[in-house]
């Protein structure tokens, strides 16, 4: 059973991951007609006992349209001319989208304006009315 590393610590089963393969557009010439070369890669993150609920919570977030209703991850990988380039191309991006899972988002640390930024929109908007009161007509 061979393994796909993530990181030194978390790695997935190849048994996870399930291979379809289609017929491609793109490069191949008349070749792309005959031979499915198009890589599908199916991950069923609901039921991998490799990541924890924290990061299935951010690779649902980050997978966006690549999801489905079922909670599978479906990567398609259509670049290259043949079909082993093209599986390790999809591997590839599991690997990228699941280590950008793994990082934390920083906590947002409120601030507050500081006293010269605060003249400075004061002073901006002073400006801004008196070039206003100019534009009006003599008669008012």
């Amino acid at each position: 059973m061979s393994m796909l590393d993530i990181t030194p610590a978390i790695s997935i089963s190849e048994d996870e991951l399930t291979y379809t393969y289609l017929h491609a557009s793109g490069p191949g010439g008349q070749n792309v007609n005959k031979v499915s070369t198009a890589v599908q890669l199916r991950f069923n993150l609901g039921s991998s006992p490799s990541l924890s609920d924290k990061v299935k919570i951010r690779l649902r977030k980050l997978a966006g349209s690549k999801l489905s209703q079922e909670g599978i991850l479906v990567i398609e990988s259509k670049r290259f001319r043949t079909q082993k380039q093209n599986k390790a191309e999809s591997k590839k991006r599991l690997v990228d989208i699941i280590r950008k899972a793994l990082v934390p988002p920083k906590k947002r640390v409120s601030t507050h304006p500081t006293s010269a930024s605060r003249l400075k929109r004061l002073d901006s908007k002073r400006r801004k009315g008196k070039t206003k009161s100019l534009r009006r007509s003599i008669n008012e």
